[in-house]
């Protein structure tokens, strides 16, 4: 599931699951879906600098603030400090 490309700049492929929206009121629940990606990825990349890329804001608002994807495929690149998130498909 690592891919390694070089000097330091590694690939991985996560599908975030989006499961914990259910919980917000539902004209908040997209807000929630990006706040729980940011979420993920510090968690599992333990860094504080994350970059999502507007695809993945576009599939989660696709439906509109009530009806997020339950679950979402990212592809996560590190570049030095700098983690870059942008969805696969």
């Amino acid at each position: 599931m690592v891919e390694e490309k070089g000097e330091g700049i590694e690939e991985r492929i996560y599908t975030i699951p989006l499961r914990g929206v259910k919980k917000a009121p539902r004209w908040k629940r997209s807000n929630r879906a990006i706040t729980l990606i940011r979420e993920f990825l510090v968690r599992h990349t333990k860094s504080e600098y994350i970059v999502l890329d507007s695809t993945i804001n576009e599939k989660v608002w696709a439906r509109g603030s009530q009806k997020p994807p339950s679950k979402i495929r990212v592809k996560v690149t590190e570049e030095e400090d700098v983690i870059k998130a942008e969805l696969v498909e």
